[in-house]
């Protein structure tokens, strides 16, 4: 088995929230593009999940739904669109996984205290290792950040590169 990266909701229209949000957001993305160059350097799977919300204009087409410039997600990366918080509800997300035979699952993005969560949750139902990356999560709150690595499984990016390197 290999590790994948997802890379949950990092989306333009949530750069629009107030300053503490956009400021962790901005913090997050540069360590997803850390760990998006380990996983290419390896060539290890990177999974763009992008949420969808008709409510709030996040829709294929519209600018807030589109991934910003400075997150270094390619075309050619698997992307999932998703409705539900869990990234597997509803989604293939799960079947690739499993068709790339990817696990332990490293997870990265907005927002910690939901998505991001309930995506890490999801995985254990399946039976899936899910592992955050501590410095990629963002939140309008960074308690909440705080809390999420406390009751979940985290690697730094020095460590996720030392386990890398040992395949």
């Amino acid at each position: 088995m290999k590790p994948a990266l997802l890379v949950i909701d990092i989306q333009k229209e949530f750069f629009k929230d107030d300053v503490g949000t956009i400021q962790s957001l901005k913090s997050a993305v540069a360590y997803i593009n850390a760990a998006i160059a380990l996983f290419r350097e390896k060539s290890l799977p990177v999974i763009s999940i992008q949420h969808i919300d008709e409510t709030e204009d996040l829709t294929p087409g519209k600018i807030g739904f589109d991934l910003p410039d400075d997150l270094n997600i390619l075309p050619g990366d698997l992307h999932i669109h998703k409705k539900y918080s869990n990234a597997f509800i509803k989604t293939s997300l799960a079947e690739n996984l499993r068709n790339l035979g990817a696990d332990p699952i490293i997870l990265s993005g907005y927002c910690a205290e939901y998505c991001v969560l309930s995506t890490y949750r999801g995985a254990m139902d399946l039976d899936l290792n899910p592992i955050l990356l501590r410095d990629a999560l963002a939140s309008g709150s960074e308690e909440n950040i705080r809390f999420v690595e406390r009751i979940s499984d985290v690697i730094s990016l020095g460590a996720l590169k030392s386990f890398i390197d040992l395949d």
